[in-house]
């Protein structure tokens, strides 16, 4: 069969998304992977083939020309006291008032559209051409949806971390079910349906779901929904890699990696910690009979005043060559550094408070006995104390690691991307409808 992969672009979704457009290409389909431009040579070099669609101006300065309007300006001062906009895992019934929910789904088709609408009509134009059997679209490329709405080609949505847009979008038409009929308004429903209509099809709920989703995360920590769901294990993408000559020896002493992420340079204000809180955790840290290696964009190196003796500074180093080695990691909550360390059966210890499911996923990981999470809603929370705090407890107590191993136990349960081959074939013959 045809499988058509949509990604925005930006390059750690389509890390997450490649191990599985591999297996369906070891097994003989026809493979390719849609996005912008911009992403074309990250897509090839990962063996797979492109099919540039949409305009070439960056998805960062698409977002960037939103926030010159007031409503985005009002989204910025919410996602700072971590309003619904970052936190979608948000599932308290007297926080999920109408206001805050509308206000929330008006900034998601703000959002969305500005990532997915210029890519829409070259991709919809490229499918009916190639015609695939099943599209697979990253979580927030909803381009994906629309193409397989118009050709009639079964769709399935891959989450990044726990599936709380499918629970947020519940709670929202739930609550919208209880408001006067003059006031239901649908702005994501709307702009999808938009969408749809103007090639010829109906808006369906599956527009914003998927038929069903294919999902890498651990089956214990899987939100309960009502879409359908196939199960795979994780099997790591880094882009391409060397190994590094100092990773290729057994460590003298503890190994820690330091970790926040391949986009850290291109959205720095988003990140977990600040270059004055990476400071204070390293001066934290610098007595500790370890080895910290710390990835680091070089010109944030540069703004370190104090690099400790026991650190290792590199500007990237493979999660799956280095994880391995380690005997803790410390990360920003990436869906990557996550489910490496898990497969790895490595403790962690969570820093973020950003990512939209992180409100779930924290409290599940120290619930599993695996790691712990610091949410930085209090400043004293993310103090080179309070880490240093946490990080000895990760590597003295081999409770965590007990309780990684069981993680890493169940999400090697689960079929990989090749074995989920067949069962992604027979249900792209249930639900293409061309």
């Amino acid at each position: 069969m045809r499988v058509l992969f949509v990604t925005i672009p930006w390059r750690s979704h389509l890390h997450l998304v490649v191990s599985t457009a591999w297996g369906l290409q070891a097994a003989g389909h026809e493979v390719r992977v849609a996005s912008g431009p911009e992403l074309t040579e990250v897509i090839t070099s990962s063996g797979l083939t492109a099919v540039p669609v949409g305009s070439d101006e960056p998805i960062m300065e698409k977002l960037e020309r939103l926030q010159d309007a007031d409503v985005l300006r009002k989204v910025e001062e919410l996602a700072e006291r971590g309003d619904l906009l970052v936190d979608m895992s948000e599932n308290r019934e007297e926080e999920l008032t109408w206001e805050r929910l509308r206000w929330a789904y008006r900034m998601y088709r703000k959002t969305h559209a500005a990532m997915n609408d210029s890519m829409v009509e070259d991709l919809v134009e490229y499918s009916r051409w190639w015609k695939p059997d099943l599209v697979v679209w990253d979580w927030l490329s909803y381009a994906g949806s629309i193409a397989a709405t118009a050709v009639g080609a079964a769709h399935a949505r891959m989450p990044i971390g726990l599936n709380v847009e499918a629970q947020m979008r519940a709670n929202y038409l739930r609550v919208r079910e209880q408001q006067a009929p003059q006031e239901r308004e649908d702005p994501l429903g709307d702009w999808l349906g938009e969408w749809a209509r103007k090639y010829g099809k109906p808006f369906s709920e599956e527009m914003v779901t998927g038929h069903f989703t294919i999902d890498q995360m651990v089956g214990s920590m899987v939100l309960t929904s009502d879409v359908p769901h196939l199960a795979i294990d994780y099997v790591a993408y880094n882009g391409p890699s060397v190994e590094p000559d100092w990773t290729r020896s057994t460590p003298s002493k503890p190994r820690v990696l330091a970790t926040f992420g391949v986009s850290l340079e291109q959205a720095e204000r988003h990140q977990a910690l600040s270059i004055d809180q990476l400071q204070g955790m390293l001066d934290s840290v610098a007595d500790l009979d370890i080895e910290l290696v710390l990835t680091l964009p070089a010109q944030l190196q540069k703004r370190l005043e104090r690099v400790p003796d026991n650190t290792r500074m590199v500007e990237f180093v493979p999660l799956h060559v280095i994880i391995p080695s380690c005997s803790a990691v410390l990360h920003h909550g990436g869906i990557g550094p996550f489910l490496d360390s898990i497969a790895h059966d490595v403790p962690q210890l969570m820093v973020s408070r950003v990512l939209p499911d992180i409100g779930e996923r924290g409290p599940r990981l120290e619930a599993a006995g695996a790691g712990r999470w610091i949410s930085g809603d209090d400043p004293e929370e993310l103090s080179g104390a309070s880490i240093r705090e946490h990080l000895v407890r990760l590597l003295e107590d081999p409770a965590f690691r007990e309780g990684a191993g069981k993680l890493r136990e169940e999400l090697n349960a689960q079929p990989t991307p090749a074995e989920a081959v067949r069962e992604l074939e027979a249900r792209a013959h249930r639900y293409r409808t061309r």
